[in-house]
């Protein structure tokens, strides 16, 4: 079920994205007067098609996994006279950059409706708060202390966890001073320390920047409570309910539910005599975990219960809402600040500064879209703005045969005059298919032999 629902989620925000994407090209050369051919949602067998009143093909077919908008274009063959005035190639520099640039900006624009909702029903941050350090650590040196709340990097506020990372991650790879502004949760005085960076997680595989900097954040222990037991698992068939407590496993004290998952894990078939207290009295039973193969082909245990999430602190929780102008704004500055820090990876990744090893392909897209459809609607929207932002700086990279390339071509073109010539635009139409396909296998090893 999990696999039908994460190619459910994948394929329903591929479908989104690359609608509202073509829906861009076709708006605009609407505007611009050319006609249309045909506006077509994915590949293979047509599964709906149909015309409206201006004779455009409307086409759903079998694989979502792409889209075109065909325009009346003299490049792809002969143009009769009556369409003629209506091609593609009829049209200024001006007007084709236009309906070029359609696409990834109906993407941009997406994301902003998206964080605009988001953000309009407000949203809640956890603060981030020095919970331990690492000894000779970037962040021990620098002078940080357990108990340091973070409250800005280099002058940009870092007022939740989520903040903070964005604002690290834009750091990778880079060389110099780091600032920190941190204040203690209960004092409204604020402190700055400064920490060196020297090529900072340059080429790392795993890029966790708070790890880099020796810093775990604060987390509230979780205790192991049950709050609810999947039908059907080993867990309900050893006959444990909702609000159980686990005190011990094979005698093993569990204190904390980190210690009963790592248990939990290493025995998978293997049988379990378990302590839990219900209520006022103890129950003795036995659990064998489930035997689940995970991707990198380990073998791990699986009983199927959740455990009762801790309640934070009220300090280290805030709540943010916004009216409707002030969402707008938020969800313009976190679109702009999401494809900088998009740009500046893929700069890095040119340079060298990140392995190439983080550029993710389908399948990672597909586990994300799954994981985040279950974590809820918001949860799941702000994946496909994200991807609808990644589609969009994609799509505006300088390469023939992606929108960005085209927009290469006309930007020459309206400086000198005149086109390119075909043998040029052809040599850069297979440089564009070589990088992309390159690119796409990268991105394939990747999802395959390393997540």
């Amino acid at each position: 079920m999990d696999l039908i629902e994460t190619i459910f989620f994948t394929l329903l925000a591929l479908a989104l994205l690359i609608s509202f994407h073509e829906f861009g090209h076709f708006f605009i050369a609407r505007v611009c007067n050319v006609k249309v051919v045909r506006f077509s949602i994915g590949f293979g067998s047509k599964l709906l098609s149909w015309k409206d009143k201006n004779g455009t093909e409307f086409v759903l077919s079998a694989l979502p996994l792409g889209g075109y908008v065909k325009m009346v274009d003299e490049r792809e063959g002969g143009v009769s006279a009556e369409d003629l005035p209506f091609a593609f190639t009829q049209k200024n520099v001006w007007q084709r950059m236009a309906i070029v640039a359609a696409g990834p900006a109906a993407n941009f624009i997406l994301a902003i409706f998206i964080y605009w909702l988001l953000f309009l029903s407000g949203t809640t941050g956890i603060v981030p708060v020095i919970g331990s350090l690492d000894p000779s650590s970037i962040a021990e040196k620098a002078g940080l202390k357990v108990g340091h709340q973070i409250v800005a990097i280099d002058g940009e506020k870092t007022p939740t966890i989520q903040k903070l990372h964005e604002r690290l991650i834009s750091r990778i790879g880079e060389s110099g001073l780091i600032n920190f502004t941190v204040k203690t949760p209960d004092s409204p005085e604020f402190y700055s320390f400064e920490g060196h960076l020297k090529d900072w997680m340059s080429g790392a595989e795993k890029l966790d920047p708070l790890a880099g900097l020796g810093i775990d954040l604060y987390t509230p222990e979780i205790s192991p409570y049950i709050d609810m037991v999947i039908a059907n698992s080993p867990a309900e068939k050893s006959g444990l309910i909702a609000n159980d407590l686990l005190l011990s496993a094979d005698g093993v004290p569990i204190a904390k539910w980190s210690t009963w998952v790592e248990y939990i894990r290493s025995r998978p078939g293997i049988n379990i005599d378990i302590t839990v207290q219900r209520e006022n009295s103890i129950i003795y039973t036995i659990i064998t975990p489930e035997k689940i193969s995970l991707d990198t082909g380990l073998v791990v245990g699986k009983v199927g219960i959740a455990v009762k999430m801790p309640v934070w602190p009220k300090n280290m929780v805030q709540d943010f809402s916004y009216g409707p102008i002030e969402a707008f704004n938020e969800a313009v500055y976190k679109t702009w600040g999401t494809s900088v820090m998009i740009l500046g990876s893929v700069k890095k990744m040119l340079l060298g500064d990140i392995s190439v090893k983080h550029l993710s392909g389908p399948i990672t897209i597909g586990k994300i879209a799954g994981k985040s459809a279950k974590y809820g609607i918001s949860s799941y929207l702000g994946f496909l703005a994200l991807l609808s932002i990644s589609l969009g700086i994609m799509n505006l990279l300088p390469v023939p045969v992606l929108d960005g390339g085209h927009l290469m071509y006309f930007i020459v073109e309206a400086v000198k005059g005149s086109p390119l010539s075909d043998r040029i635009q052809l040599f850069g139409f297979r440089l564009g298919i070589f990088l992309v396909v390159g690119l796409m296998s990268i991105a394939l090893y990747n999802d395959i032999l390393l997540n």
